[in-house]
């Protein structure tokens, strides 16, 4: 099959080439992605073994041939094999998309294609990092789903393990909201098992937050707040507030599914608070790309290649992810509702 030439490298079409490409396209994540809570760390099979050992869940490491292997628990719960979903996405050049549109900021005799296949693969990498984002989002909460919102795996179900939850009671006026702060604080503590953190930090839907600055234990704080940290009747003071340790956040984020239904990020009316600073507990696992070619390689965040029509009529655009975000230490990440 003919390969057409890669536009960000005057050398020609490679796969290496068309990847690197894309993943320094800016990168369009929402806040997780932002914090920078999960790391990325490749590995070379298309999928990956998991162990439970008093709560934390750790990947088996490789040994030399020949070398003794490593010993799991007796508890048949305790270890799991999870594959890492392929994620494909695909688009096409067709020459109307290039047909008398000279690409913007060049001349007229400049070749449209770059323009072109830049705008394609800037909303491609948007999908893909959407799809993470929101992978991530329900892993931290101890669940993996995909782009349909079809649930792959619940880390709680899997290794026996039970989220903790603390109900904040924002419907009661005498509630100790700073006693729900330390609960959670310290939930968050002992739960480190050999981890370490700096801050705490939360992400709450709307309702919760207005819920949080509007209880009479709190109301107060919030005002001093707003009043010393910008200027309340000009900003909008959602974004990070302060109390008893913890920064909660109002996070609005979501994503429409491959089905076309909305789903936001954060459940109405909840919140999940988690430390920072970690060192090993939130990774995104990638794989290689499902070709020859990257077969026994170390995984990428994100593939893509391109490939013209036999009879030059179209030119396909192929992006793949093999990705499984795993929150190893699942009761770090409590949820905060209020019952009333």
């Amino acid at each position: 099959m003919t390969i057409t030439r890669n536009p960000f490298d005057a050398g020609g079409y490679s796969l290496a080439e068309m990847t690197q490409a894309i993943n320094i396209l800016p990168n369009l994540y929402t806040r997780l992605g932002q914090i920078g809570l999960f790391r990325f760390e490749g590995v070379t099979q298309r999928s990956i073994v998991i162990e439970q050992r008093e709560g934390v869940l750790s990947l088996l490491p490789s040994v030399p041939l020949g070398a003794p292997a490593t010993v799991g628990t007796r508890e048949q719960r305790s270890m799991r094999s999870f594959a890492l979903p392929w994620i494909p996405h695909d688009d096409v050049i067709l020459p109307a998309d290039i047909q008398g549109m000279p690409a913007l900021g060049l001349s007229d005799a400049a070749d449209p294609l770059v323009e072109v296949m830049n705008r394609k693969l800037t909303l491609m990498r948007r999908k893909h990092a959407q799809t993470r984002e929101y992978m991530e989002m329900n892993a931290l909460r101890g669940i993996v789903k995909d782009g349909a919102g079809t649930t792959l795996y619940n880390y709680f179900t899997e290794f026996g393990l039970e989220m903790i939850s603390v109900d904040f009671v924002f419907g009661t006026a005498g509630t100790n909201v700073q006693g729900k702060v330390r609960t959670v604080l310290r939930g968050i503590e002992d739960n480190l098992l050999g981890e370490t953190m700096t801050t705490a930090h939360a992400l709450v839907s709307s309702e919760f937050f207005d819920k949080l600055i509007s209880h009479p234990k709190t109301e107060e704080a919030y005002k001093f707040f707003s009043a010393t940290g910008g200027q309340p009747l000009r900003e909008d003071m959602r974004r990070a507030f302060p109390f008893a340790g913890i920064l909660f956040e109002e996070y609005n984020g979501s994503v429409t599914l491959s089905n076309g239904t909305s789903e936001r990020l954060i459940p109405a009316g909840e919140g999940i608070a988690f430390p920072l600073g970690t060192f090993d507990t939130f990774t995104t696992y990638g794989g290689p790309a499902n070709l020859l070619e990257t077969a026994n390689t170390v995984g990428l965040p994100l593939y893509a290649r391109q490939m013209m029509d036999t009879k030059g009529r179209w030119i396909d655009l192929m992006t793949e992810a093999s990705i499984l975000p795993v929150n190893k230490r699942p009761r770090l990440a409590i949820r905060i509702f209020s019952s009333n």
